[in-house]
């Protein structure tokens, strides 16, 4: 079984934890960053034995600044 790598973002919305994997597209949640990423983890693992990469390039992920009050 091949093995890749992903990346995992993550913010806060009230109590939980959400975190999104935005190469695969999948997002999970948990109570702590540790509970959330394991989540996402076992999500992205099995929606990858139904829909396995073809071999298409990963999305660019890249930050930018932008101006607030």
């Amino acid at each position: 079984m091949p093995i890749g790598t992903f990346t995992s973002v993550l913010h806060k919305e009230g109590d939980l934890y959400v975190a999104d994997c935005p190469e695969v597209g999948t997002v999970s949640r948990g109570k702590t960053v540790e509970e959330a990423v394991a989540n996402l983890k076992e999500a992205t693992e099995l929606y990858l034995e139904e829909f396995p990469p073809d071999g298409s390039s990963r999305p660019l992920v890249t930050v930018f600044e932008a101006r607030y009050a």
